[in-house]
C-alpha cells in the first residue's frame, strides 16, 4: 500500500517531519470517517507524503491538488492508495479518479497513527482543525504540537491545539464546543493507540428537545451517538439567550411532562436515565385565558378548581363538561398506563396489548377522532365551544374541530395530574441538562455545525455533510428537522418519497410566530399577577387568524432570578406568517416590526397592564425571518397543520421514513406538536432505531407486516 496521508502545506514539509513519519502519517485517517481534506485557502496547495516502507511510484513530495481540481482525500489518485477507506472517490462529477474506485487496507493494518491518531484534518472556510478520535473534542486556538518529537504546526495559527505527552499517554485541551468550555479536559488513552475509529451508531440532526431525548435515550442503551447542533448551544425552540441580564426562553415556558408520577412524565424520565435531575417551581395556574364578552377563565392545577370555576361560568352546561373532560381522562389514563416506546415496533405493541388489552383498544378507538367532534356530542352551548377551541389552539394551533383527540386528551389532563412545572433556570436548562448527560453517557454534540445535506448511498442514508465540507457517517441517520426541511433541503435532488408525499397531501406548514422579548419595571404588574395569560379580546373568528391571539408567559412570576432585580420578563407570541415578512428592504423590515409591536403592546396595556409601554426597559422583536434563521425552520413553521379536516392522528407519520436508516423526530411527527409530544416521538425513535441496529429485540417479519399495516392506515386519513 502506498499512500500516506495529505495536509495543507502551511509549515508541514518533508524536512520538518519526525523521524517516525511512516507511522505518523499511515493510519487512521479514513476519509469514510473524518470528510473532506482541502486547503485552508484557496492559494495553499496539498502535499503528498508516500510510505518509505513499501515501494514508493514517484510521488513524494508532488502536489496531490489545489482548491480547483476537485480532488481530495476522498479519492484515488493514479496508483496511490488511501488507506482504510471502502468510499473513494471525487469530490466533483466533472473530475475523474485514474485507478480502481475502492481500495482494501493491506499493507497497513499493523500500523498506528500515534502522534497524529487523535485524527486532525483543516476545513477548507473556516481554517479549524478538528479530531475524528470519539476519545477527543474539538479544539481552539494555537498551532499543534508533538512534545515528543521535532515540533511541526498544523494547518494555519489559528487552526488548533493539542499537547500530546506519550511518556504517559494522555493530553489536555480545551474545547468551545462542549457545554464546560472553560474546563481543560483530561483523558486516558484507550485500546491500541489515542483514538478510536470515528464511527456512529446514530447521527442527530438538530438539538432540539425531540432530537435529544432520542439521543440519550440511544446513548442509555449503549448506542454511540453524535448530535450535530447549527447554534452555539442545544435546545432548538426550548432554548434560551441572554441580554443585559435577562435570561430569556426562546420558545414556550409552558413545561408538561416534568411531573414525578406517571408515564407521561417523559422530561423527567428522560432527564434521570442519563443521571440529570433538575429544580423545579410548580405553577398554580396553568393559563389565564381573556376572551370576548369579558371572558375570563382561569385553567387552575387543581382539576376540580378548574371545574368548578368553568361549570360556574356555563352552569347550563355542567354535564355536558364533565362529559367531555371524562373523555379527555379516558385517553390520557390510557396513555400513562402504557409503557411508550415505539408504535412501529411490533414485538412491544403486541407485548403491550396482552397486558393492556381495553388501554390499547381505547387508544385505537380515539385515534381517528378529534376533539370538537366529540365536544359537539356533549356540549351545546356555542361560546363554551369556542373556549374548548381556545384550549386546542394553545396545543395545536388549530381549532378543536381540526386537533386530534389524543393530543388534546394529553394536555389538558396532564397540566392537572403532574401540573405545570417550571424548571429553575429558565426553560434551556432541560436542554443543557440532557446534553451534558449526552456526552457523560461517552456520546458527542457538536455545535456550530451547520447540516447541508444528508449522505445517501444506494439509497441509504449513511452520514451528515456539513456546511464546510465536514462528513460524519453512521449506521443510522436522525432529523430532528421539520419533514419539509429534511426532504426538502438536506435531500434536496432527490425523490421525495411517497410517504412524504402523502403526508404533503394531508398537512400544510402550521404558521410561525412573532415573538417579543421584553424587561419591564416589576411595579408594572399587580402582585396577584399568573404566569401565562392567552387574550382574544373581541371576535371569536380571529382566534386563528395572524396576530389575532396572543399567548403570555411572565417567567418571572415563578423564578425571580431570570431578570435583573426589580424587572420582570415578559414573553409575547402571536401566529404570523412569513409572507407578511418577505421581500420587505431592511428599513421597511424595521419599521414593520416596530408597528406590529406597538400594536400589541397597546392591546396588553388595554386589556391586563395599563402604563406597559412606559414601563418598558429592554425589548427584541422576532418575526418568522427570526425562527427561520436561528432554528432553521422551513418558513419558520412550528409542526404540521391539517389541509382539512384531518382523522384524528391517523394521518401522522412517525419515525421511520421512506429512505432507509433514515428516521425523522420533532413536531412533524407522530404525535405532533407540544413538549409531551417531542419528546414521546424522541422516545419513540430511539425505541426503534434501537431495535434496527440490534439493541433491542427485532421481528423482521413482523416488521415489514407493520409497517406496510401503518402505511395502509396513512392513507385512509
Amino acid at each position: 500500500m502506498t499512500l500516506a496521508h495529505s495536509l495543507p502545506v502551511l509549515e508541514f514539509m518533508s524536512s520538518s517531519l519526525p523521524g517516525n513519519h511512516n507511522t505518523l502519517i499511515l493510519n487512521r485517517h479514513s476519509p469514510t470517517k473524518l470528510g473532506f481534506i482541502r486547503p485552508t485557502n484557496p492559494k495553499q496547495k496539498f502535499n503528498f507524503f508516500v510510505s518509505q516502507k513499501v515501494k514508493p511510484i514517484g510521488f513524494f513530495g508532488c502536489n496531490l491538488c489545489d482548491s480547483n481540481s476537485g480532488f481530495n482525500s476522498r479519492q484515488l489518485f493514479y496508483e496511490c492508495y488511501a488507506a482504510q477507506s471502502s468510499r473513494i472517490g471525487p469530490s466533483s462529477r466533472k473530475h475523474k479518479a485514474f485507478s480502481i474506485k475502492r481500495a482494501k487496507t493491506r499493507a497497513l493494518n499493523d500500523h498506528q497513527l500515534f502522534s497524529m491518531g487523535s485524527g486532525f484534518y483543516s476545513s477548507r472556510q473556516l481554517g479549524t482543525s478538528r479530531l475524528t478520535s470519539s476519545g477527543c473534542k474539538i479544539l481552539s486556538g494555537g498551532a499543534l504540537r508533538i512534545p515528543n518529537t521535532k515540533s511541526f504546526k498544523h494547518s494555519s495559527g489559528i487552526s488548533g491545539a493539542c499537547e500530546v505527552n506519550w511518556s504517559n499517554h494522555k493530553f489536555e485541551l480545551r474545547s468551545k464546543s462542549v457545554l464546560s468550555v472553560d474546563k481543560a479536559v483530561e483523558r486516558e488513552r484507550s485500546g491500541g493507540g489515542l483514538g478510536s475509529e470515528n464511527s456512529y451508531d446514530a447521527i442527530v440532526i438538530g438539538s432540539g428537545i425531540g432530537g435529544l431525548v432520542a439521543a440519550t435515550q440511544l446513548a442509555v442503551k449503549g448506542a454511540r451517538v453524535l448530535v450535530l447542533e447549527k447554534y452555539v448551544i442545544p435546545g432548538g425552540s426550548s432554548g434560551y439567550y441572554q441580554r443585559d441580564g435577562y435570561t430569556f426562553d426562546v420558545g414556550s415556558s409552558v413545561m408538561f411532562g416534568f411531573s414525578d408520577k406517571g408515564n407521561l412524565n417523559l422530561i423527567t424520565q428522560a432527564l434521570a436515565a442519563v443521571g440529570c435531575e433538575m429544580q423545579v417551581i410548580p405553577d398554580p395556574t396553568t393559563v389565564h385565558f381573556h376572551l370576548p364578552n369579558n371572558l375570563s377563565v382561569r385553567v387552575h392545577r387543581e382539576y376540580r378548581e378548574f371545574i368548578a370555576e368553568l361549570t360556574d361560568k356555563f352552569p347550563h352546561e355542567k354535564e355536558g363538561i364533565l362529559k367531555f373532560y371524562g373523555e379527555c381522562w379516558k385517553i390520557f389514563n390510557a396513555l400513562n398506563s402504557l409503557e411508550l416506546k415505539s408504535l412501529e415496533e411490533p414485538i412491544y405493541l403486541f407485548g403491550q396489548f396482552f397486558q393492556k388489552p381495553i388501554e390499547c383498544l381505547t387508544l385505537a378507538y380515539y385515534l381517528p377522532q378529534n376533539a370538537g367532534d366529540i365536544a359537539r356530542k356533549y356540549i351545546k352551548d356555542p361560546q363554551l365551544l369556542s373556549f374548548i377551541d381556545a384550549e386546542c389552539f394553545i396545543v395545536s394551533t388549530v381549532n378543536a374541530l381540526l386537533t386530534p383527540m389524543i393530543n388534546a386528551s394529553m394536555v389538558l389532563c396532564d397540566r392537572h395530574f403532574g401540573g405545570i412545572n417550571y424548571p429553575v433556570g429558565g426553560v434551556g436548562g432541560i436542554a443543557k441538562s440532557l446534553a451534558k448527560g449526552l456526552i457523560d453517557q461517552g456520546s458527542e454534540i457538536l455545535y456550530k455545525a451547520n447540516v447541508t445535506s444528508i449522505i445517501l448511498e444506494q439509497g441509504k442514508a449513511v452520514g451528515a455533510r456539513l456546511s464546510d465540507g465536514r462528513e460524519y457517517f453512521a449506521k443510522t441517520i436522525i432529523s430532528n428537522a421539520t419533514r419539509w426541511d429534511t426532504f426538502g433541503n438536506l435531500l434536496k435532488g432527490e425523490r421525495l418519497p411517497k410517504e412524504e408525499e402523502n403526508f404533503q397531501k394531508v398537512y400544510v406548514k402550521a404558521p410561525s410566530f412573532l415573538s417579543i422579548h421584553m424587561g419591564v419595571k416589576a411595579e408594572t404588574l399587580p402582585p396577584d399577577t399568573d404566569c401565562h395569560h392567552f387574550v382574544l379580546e373581541n371576535d371569536w373568528k380571529k382566534l386563528e387568524e395572524p396576530y389575532g391571539s396572543i399567548f403570555l408567559s411572565i417567567p418571572t412570576v415563578l423564578d425571580s432570578s431570570l431578570a435583573p432585580e426589580g424587572r420582570h420578563i415578559l414573553h409575547i407570541f402571536t401566529t404570523s406568517a412569513m409572507e407578511d415578512w418577505e421581500g420587505l428592504p431592511r428599513k421597511d423590515y424595521e419599521a414593520k416590526k416596530e408597528i406590529v409591536a406597538d400594536e400589541i403592546i397597546r392591546r396588553l396595556e388595554k386589556k391586563l397592564f395599563p402604563g406597559l409601554r412606559s414601563s418598558i426597559v429592554f425589548m427584541e422583536v422576532g418575526t418568522p425571518k427570526t425562527h427561520r434563521r436561528y432554528l432553521a425552520r422551513d418558513k419558520g413553521t412550528y409542526g404540521p397543520m391539517p389541509r382539512g379536516t384531518p382523522k384524528g392522528l391517523l394521518g401522522m407519520p412517525f419515525n421511520t421514513t421512506g429512505v432507509d436508516s433514515l428516521y425523522c423526530v420533532g413536531d412533524s411527527c407522530f404525535p405532533g406538536q407540544g413538549v409531551i409530544a417531542v419528546a414521546f416521538s424522541g422516545v419513540m425513535c430511539a425505541h426503534r432505531v434501537a431495535a434496527d441496529i440490534g439493541l433491542e429485540k427485532k421481528s423482521p417479519i413482523l416488521d415489514a407486516a407493520l409497517l406496510r399495516l401503518l402505511g395502509w392506515l396513512r392513507t385512509l386519513a
